[in-house]
């Protein structure tokens, strides 16, 4: 058993949620106590569980003074994290979910990573799913691709193409967290919708390239089961998201892709009340056509929209990189004059 913490302010809060979670929670709450830096908090919002979870979590309370319970009723895991926000002391907040398992240096190089890098509010890591025989091809890339961002440029290039960071991996300073409104219940995943709001806010973002956190791979996990993480939804929280930087920008808007991800995402911005110029397409066959109210054009027209932003939403594997590179070569900076939104 660990021994007692003194009752003084912790440096860092590791928000835990838990619902129903019975057979895994345990292993979660350990991998945390088995940390290398000690001066953290555990604030584990039970959020009205069926199970046995309540009596696992006021036990492993009782071991160990670092953790403490909240008992609500079930009202779901948007107020259970705003809940549990209020309740965090420390001047870092580290989100962790009861299905996953840390490294026992996490919360210390994520500390000394924010503590090094004053600048950026958001912390994640690599992450690796387990077991990895559940784990399929499609989330394997997703991995590899969450992997590959690192620094702010890299997330915030590739911010709109999906969720930048694993949200039980990150670790971020709560003054910030607060100040952009914790999370939210808009219809749609609730931590794409906080990245994007740090992102709107000119907030900055970072990971420490090590894997930190086991990310458990099951069929009763909330991107499988809650429709706020079907396919629609994320196009609505891009849209919406999309919409403001149109807005910003003053610029008029031509989209990249009259397939089925352009279609999808440019109804919704119509619908936010932002309508392309244009759309561009490489098939040729498709020149003429009207998408949306605006006219498919091939890519070498885009010539005569010197002026637009550009949002390129072609879902083909492989497509993004040449897309970018086309657009590099007619002179368009990312970020600037276009981003990938697939």
């Amino acid at each position: 058993m660990l021994p007692d913490m003194p009752k003084v302010k912790p440096l860092i809060s590791v928000l835990l949620p838990v619902y129903n979670a019975e057979k895994m929670v345990r292993q979660a709450v350990t991998s945390l106590l088995r940390q290398t830096l000690a001066e953290f908090e555990i604030v584990a919002v039970d959020d009205g569980s069926s199970d046995g979870t309540a009596g696992i979590l006021d036990d492993l309370a009782k071991r160990d003074s670092r953790v403490r319970v909240i008992h609500l009723p079930h009202a779901g895991l948007i107020s259970a994290l705003n809940s549990g926000i209020v309740e965090c002391r420390g001047d870092l907040i580290a989100r962790m979910d009861a299905d996953d398992v840390c490294h026992p240096e996490r919360l210390r190089l994520q500390a000394e990573f924010l503590r090094a890098n004053p600048d950026v509010s958001v912390c994640g890591c690599l992450v690796r799913s387990f077991p990895r025989n559940h784990v399929k091809g499609g989330f394997l890339r997703y991995e590899a691709w969450l992997n590959s961002l690192v620094t702010h440029d890299e997330i915030a290039r590739d911010i709109f193409v999906e969720s930048p960071l694993a949200h039980p991996s990150v670790m971020m300073r709560a003054g910030d967290l607060r100040e952009v409104g914790g999370y939210r219940e808009m219809g749609w995943p609730e931590d794409y919708d906080l990245w994007l709001r740090f992102f709107m806010a000119g907030k900055r973002f970072g990971k420490v390239s090590r894997t930190l956190l086991f990310w458990r791979e099951h069929e009763h996990r909330l991107t499988f089961t809650d429709s706020r993480y079907a396919l629609e939804n994320f196009m609505r929280l891009k849209a919406y998201f999309l919409a403001k930087v149109m807005a910003e920008s003053g610029r008029p808007l031509v989209i990249w892709g009259a397939g089925m991800t352009g279609r999808r995402l440019t109804k919704h911005l119509v619908r936010e009340g932002i309508q392309p110029v244009a759309v561009v397409d490489i098939d040729p066959r498709k020149k003429g056509r009207v998408m949306r109210g605006a006219p498919v054009i091939l890519p070498e027209e885009l010539s005569d929209h010197p002026d637009a932003f550009v949002i390129v939403a072609v879902g083909s594997e492989g497509a993004r990189e040449i897309i970018r590179a086309r657009l590099a070569r007619m002179g368009r900076v990312e970020v600037r004059d276009f981003l990938c939104a697939a």
